[in-house]
């Protein structure tokens, strides 16, 4: 039987990331090859439009959207380490062009395609064996973009069920907002801490050492506060610890002074 040609995947590797985060991109990446995949990542990609359609700047959401569906649609699949960004694309594309008859079903086809990262590697590539190890008490926080939109909530759970060592004790309340939101926490900064500091109280009662996510804005967030009620707990994206890049790397909101 010949086999099946590799999948090409093109990687969306998102604003936060790119900026402030690229080792999330190395591990998704990584990850992605393990599992099989052929990885590109476009030099022309640009914000997927979120921040714009949340605001309903819909004449800005829709430039981002075909810039991005015009870079993207040549590969079998986009995948994204974000919830949120995820959900946008999957989500939110066709709704942008559900009354434009020349887009409408190019934004749909591309909508169909789109994958948040322990999503795709679990129900897609089938992917259930990361050669990684990581000896510590973890917790685990859902995003609501990605839990919500995807129905993203028990693959990342089934990839952390296979790393040496790492040991899950979950959140009385996994599914609860970390007061991130987007543009959420700038509009509403009061409301935005106190859900925060809630989410910080569930992640100290869970005893863990180590709080992870799929989503780089709620891991900005939540290692924000931590950091400033001097916590130890670390933050790191579910994909540095499954492709095992945690080694030497500062925890979100660390300095590589603290590792």
């Amino acid at each position: 039987m010949t086999p099946e040609p590799p999948l090409n995947v093109g990687l969306f590797a998102t604003c936060l990331v790119d900026l402030f985060r690229p080792n999330v991109g190395f591990a998704a990446a990584k990850l992605l090859q393990a599992a099989g995949c052929k990885v590109y990542v476009p030099s022309q990609q640009t914000c997927c439009g979120q921040p714009a359609f949340n605001s309903g700047d819909l004449a800005d959401s829709r430039a981002l959207a075909e810039q991005v569906i015009t870079v993207f649609e040549k590969f079998d699949y986009i995948v994204l380490p974000s919830g949120s960004c995820a959900g946008m694309m999957r989500r939110h594309y066709p709704e942008l062009f559900a009354d434009d008859p020349k887009w409408r079903e190019r934004a749909q086809n591309f909508a169909d395609r789109c994958y948040e990262l322990t999503s795709f590697l679990t129900d897609i590539c089938h992917y259930t064996a990361p050669k990684a190890r990581y000896p510590h008490k973890v917790t685990y926080h859902d995003s609501c973009s990605g839990m919500r939109e995807l129905g993203v909530k028990t693959q990342p759970r089934q990839l952390l069920q296979q790393v040496d060592g790492l040991q899950l004790s979950e959140l009385r309340d996994t599914e609860a907002c970390c007061g991130f939101g987007g543009t959420f926490c700038l509009k509403y900064p009061e409301i935005s801490a106190r859900i925060v500091n809630d989410k910080i109280e569930d992640i100290h009662s869970t005893e863990a050492d180590t709080v992870l996510a799929g989503d780089l804005g709620c891991l900005m967030n939540i290692a924000g506060r931590l950091r400033r009620l001097n916590s130890p707990v670390k933050a790191y994206h579910v994909a540095e610890v499954l492709a095992d890049l945690t080694a030497d790397t500062p925890a979100i909101g660390q300095s590589s002074q603290e590792v």
